[in-house]
């Protein structure tokens, strides 16, 4: 509900997820994965669309959920 929060106060119907993984490990765990899925529904149900998910580190850059495929 949190994530959803503010794009539903300002009344958008995009976003993107970021979040993310301390030290250089861009591989997106199991639970990334299942909570991506579990805000997709989400989004569905509130008709905002997640454009993409990205994880990003310090020292690696980020990783692009869409660009992998995974969305």
């Amino acid at each position: 509900m949190e994530v959803f929060w503010i794009a539903t106060s300002k009344k958008c119907n995009r976003i993107i997820l970021v979040h993310n993984h301390i030290g250089s490990n861009l591989t997106p765990s199991d639970a990334d994965k299942r909570i991506t899925n579990k805000l997709q529904q989400g989004g569905v149900l509130l008709g905002i669309d997640i454009l993409d998910h990205l994880i990003i580190t310090e020292k690696n850059g980020y990783l692009s959920f869409d660009d992998e495929g995974l969305l």
